[in-house]
């Protein structure tokens, strides 16, 4: 199963601001393409923690269409009436979800989230991040990555600068020595 995280980060290395606001990302106008949709068109599931996922209820519209959606909690979650049926709650590892999906046949998966992001790298579970840098300083956020256990060789794959600023790099992971199992208790 390939695994693939495609995310912006402020220049300083922020998801979010610190009460999960991205209101400094680019309001959607750019008629640049980044190479969403064609990774979106490659994908049979997304995978998002619960942070992630309160945020994109927040939306105008639910931008995954009929996209299957597995929102990785915790804790019990309540699925609003609004959400589509491709909408699932799993409390599972990364590892034990990898499984699940692939008895169901899938072979690419989206990981947003930051905390699901890094869960999924710790167990080695990641082999292409794309990130997109916004030209925009927060000064204190959300980091896109936490701490590891062990050093995460990447593999540049390309770089690319938009005319709006944003420069988008696209790494493959090349090693995870150690890399474990994410124990779900913590």
């Amino acid at each position: 199963m390939k695994c693939s995280v495609f995310i912006a980060t402020s220049l300083d290395g922020f998801i979010a601001r610190l009460n999960g606001d991205i209101d400094w990302l680019p309001n959607g106008e750019s008629v640049e393409e980044h190479g969403y949709q064609t990774l979106m068109d490659s994908v049979d599931v997304l995978v998002m923690g619960r942070n992630t996922f309160e945020l994109v209820l927040s939306f105008d519209a639910w931008p995954y269409e009929s996209k299957p959606v597995i929102v990785l909690s915790s804790r019990p979650l309540t699925l609003p009436s609004t959400v589509p049926a491709t909408v699932e709650v799993l409390q599972q590892s990364p590892d034990q979800l990898i499984k699940t999906l692939e008895a169901r046949g899938a072979k690419h998966i989206y990981v947003d989230g930051g905390v699901t992001i890094q869960r999924f790298i710790a167990a080695g579970l990641i082999d292409r991040i794309i990130i997109t840098r916004i030209p925009v300083l927060i000064g204190s956020g959300i980091p896109l990555f936490g701490k590891l256990p062990h050093d995460v060789t990447l593999k540049h794959v390309a770089t690319r600068a938009f005319a709006s600023g944003l420069v988008q790099s696209e790494y493959n992971i090349a090693t995870v020595p150690g890399a474990t199992a994410y124990d779900a208790t913590t």
